[in-house]
């Protein structure tokens, strides 16, 4: 399925071929930094669009936005346009969005309000995607690295960046730690095909989180291709708090439980080793009560050497990378456990 829009430089388009949709919810620290760095790229200003659907924040938010909109210099920045979206989560703003674009865009790309991309970022996207067409024309998503800021303005964002580069914190999905482009079926903030989301009928709204996973599923399992490449990266705002990061850990392990029920494929063991580690310990437990302290120990090492090997980023890592690491298995593994008996509601964490 040939897109045509790699000829756009040439032809000199009237119109965008793509869109960038962003969902947004009381994001006043960070919409700013996250706008400019979209509203100044290399990609010629007529081929892009922005669409910004507001969930219902109570910050100043929607003021900013409307700040920049107000600001913008439409001869040689894309077009800012900002929506309400009456479903408040994600996968409603996606789908809103989706169905209100103009018929020239033929890709859309997925942001949020916390990440920020260089000024080649979607330049990058589109010679790659072109280059990828070449040989893969049934293509409907490039994803890119995620990567944090590597900054100490807050204490446990950075321990948490750390945590997420270590091997026992970091996942398959949208903290991936990859180096090398090729297929995939969870690639982070992707560029999409248009035709191939509406073909599958978009973002399945009964996923308030990992809608992203639920959706690059269906499209593999209708035939297309998901690609991902380190060549193209996003900054974004880690977790400030050991409670949110907590939260959020909960609430990714309870989603993929929902996401794992419908789509088994999906499943990756790594993630389940705490869940297998805590069973194991209370069979020792039951059985061998004397052998218990041995999985304990091991996995105490573990958390301690985590520890060390931070340790030239700041003494907080030492004790907070171990923290980081134990808050994440226990609120993952509760999630697990918690997805399958209780049915999808609102999230309490955004």
């Amino acid at each position: 399925m040939k897109t045509g829009f790699a000829q756009s430089n040439i032809m000199g388009p009237s119109k965008p071929w793509l869109a960038t949709v962003l969902p947004v919810l009381n994001e006043e620290a960070h919409i700013e930094a996250c706008l400019n760095s979209l509203l100044h790229q290399s990609l010629p200003s007529d081929e892009h669009i922005i669409v910004v659907m507001d969930g219902g924040s109570t910050d100043a938010t929607k003021d900013l936005v409307q700040s920049i909109m107000n600001g913008l210099n439409q001869d040689d920045q894309p077009t800012l346009l900002c929506y309400d979206n009456p479903g408040r989560f994600v996968p409603h703003a996606r789908n809103l969005a989706l169905q209100q674009l103009p018929e020239s865009i033929t890709h859309v790309l997925e942001f949020n309000g916390h990440i920020e991309a260089d000024v080649e970022h979607l330049m990058k996207l589109k010679t790659i995607w072109a280059r990828l067409e070449a040989n893969h024309p049934n293509i409907a998503g490039l994803g890119c690295r995620v990567v944090g800021y590597n900054t100490n303005d807050n204490v446990v964002e950075s321990i948490i960046d750390s945590t997420l580069e270590n091997p026992l914190g970091g996942s398959s999905g949208q903290f991936a730690v990859f180096d090398s482009e090729g297929e995939t079926n969870v690639p982070a903030f992707t560029l999409h095909l248009r035709s191939a989301l509406e073909a599958v009928g978009g973002w399945d709204e009964s996923f308030l989180t990992s809608q992203d996973s639920d959706l690059s599923m269906r499209l593999i399992k209708a035939g297309y291709t998901l690609f991902r490449t380190p060549e193209v990266e996003v900054k974004m705002r880690r977790r400030t708090s050991f409670k949110s990061w907590f939260l959020m850990s909960h609430r990714y392990g309870f989603w993929r439980t929902k996401v794992l029920l419908k789509h088994p494929k999906r499943i990756v063991l790594r993630e389940f080793l705490p869940l297998f580690g805590l069973l194991g310990t209370i069979f020792l437990f039951i059985e061998h009560p004397t052998y218990v302290i041995v999985p304990i120990a091991l996995y105490a090492t573990v958390l301690v050497l985590s520890g060390l090997s931070n340790l030239r980023k700041g003494f907080h890592h030492l004790f907070g990378v171990p923290l980081a690491l134990l808050l994440l298995h226990i609120g993952f593994t509760l999630g697990l456990v918690d997805g399958l008996f209780r049915k999808g509601g609102a999230s309490r964490d955004r």
